[in-house]
């Protein structure tokens, strides 16, 4: 069994930075794609050259060439229906964020993909990539010594002000900020930094967090939007203590430092596969304790994985995460992304939105292996 067919349900604007992406695999075949809105599914399908799906139901339970896995890119709100469709149906399932918008509903999927022996997991997947796969490995080299603290920031300019009704994909779609306003930039963004956070820390124990609606009034009509600040300090079972902020109204920064004992590694970009990782030791002179104003750059040495030029915010290549669970089927082993580390995504991601100080996890983090080219020797 080749197992390299794929099926989309949600054709909106997230999907077309899929299919950009999944053409670097050419390995993968996308063979079908539904949506509810027929002119929307009708103009994507057109653009990308795929067969179009009358119904969900033809999409799952087509008598031939029928997919190995699907991609759930709906809207939030159907995230946990649509993807206990597909598990009923006997399909490995990847959602984009998040995995659901409860934890009943996100603890109900990962218990049925278990008992119907299939592998479910959530977007994002820049943990696989270049960028924060060199950060990893300059944290096993020891770079920087024992590491003690980290700040990430997801802050993404005034958004509220841009002229966000007039950005469209590359198939026509638009920039769904009813939606993206409305599921709230934290339940959209923190994902990005907290799955690098739960690969390279493990098991985060407790959440000290708080948000805020600062510009509540984004949509209009009285429609009630989520918080568009959110800052939380994360406790990790390792000992190791991280910072992270989402917001919509702070300047743009996405940046990462990673503290340790000798020095900071830090990175700039996280919706950049290609970023540069640098490490600024640190030393003392004439009386006083500096870090290096000059970082030096960790690389790692050989072929990494397939890149996506940058569209729009976002230099990621997407089906990172889809191509690694259709191999790890290949090679019948669990994959990277597994539902374990969905669900506590899930749950770390629902305490820092919901801000409502502390929240002692009741999820852990499964360990995370390394992609196999991140093992290299890096210079």
């Amino acid at each position: 069994m080749n197992l390299d067919r794929i099926g989309i349900v949600g054709t909106g604007f997230v999907a077309d930075l899929y299919m950009r992406s999944l053409r670097t695999f050419p390995e993968l075949r996308v063979i079908k794609a539904y949506d509810i809105d027929q002119g929307r599914l009708t103009a994507f399908c057109k653009h990308w050259n795929v067969s179009v799906a009358r119904s969900l139901d033809e999409l799952l339970n087509a008598a031939s060439d029928s997919p190995d896995l699907v991609l759930n890119l709906t809207n939030p709100k159907s995230h946990f229906e649509i993807s206990r469709a597909c598990l009923e149906a006997g399909k490995h399932v990847y959602s984009e964020k998040p995995l659901a918008t409860n934890m009943a509903d996100a603890r109900a999927l990962c218990t049925l993909a278990e008992s119907n022996g299939l592998m479910l997991a959530s977007a994002p997947c820049s943990v696989l990539g270049e960028a924060a796969q060199t950060l990893w490995l300059a944290l096993r080299r020891n770079e920087i010594g024992k590491v003690r603290l980290a700040y990430a920031e997801l802050d993404d300019g005034f958004v509220p002000q841009a002229p966000y009704r007039k950005w469209l994909s590359e198939s026509g779609a638009p920039w769904p900020f009813r939606d993206e306003f409305i599921v709230g930039c934290t339940l959209e963004h923190a994902g990005y930094y907290l799955t690098w956070l739960m690969a390279m820390f493990g098991t985060i124990e407790k959440v000290s967090a708080a948000s805020a609606n600062i510009v509540p009034d984004k949509v209009g009509d009285g429609v009630q939007t989520a918080p568009d600040f959110s800052c939380a300090t994360l406790f990790f079972k390792s000992g190791m203590v991280a910072r992270l902020t989402c917001s919509i109204v702070a300047p743009h920064n996405h940046g990462v430092r990673i503290i340790g004992d000798n020095g900071i590694l830090e990175i700039n970009q996280a919706w950049d596969n290609e970023a540069v990782v640098r490490v600024r030791r640190r030393f003392v002179f004439r009386r006083r304790l500096m870090d290096s104003p000059i970082g030096k750059r960790v690389k790692i040495n050989g072929a990494t994985h397939p890149k996506v030029k940058r569209w729009g915010a976002a230099a990621m290549n997407f089906a990172l995460g889809p191509a690694e669970m259709l191999l790890a089927l290949k090679e019948s082993r669990l994959s990277r992304l597994s539902a374990g580390f969905a669900l506590h995504l899930n749950e770390v991601t629902l305490a820092i939105q919901n801000g409502c100080g502390v929240h002692v996890m009741q999820t852990t983090c499964p360990p995370m292996e390394p992609m196999p080219w991140a093992l290299a020797r890096a210079s």
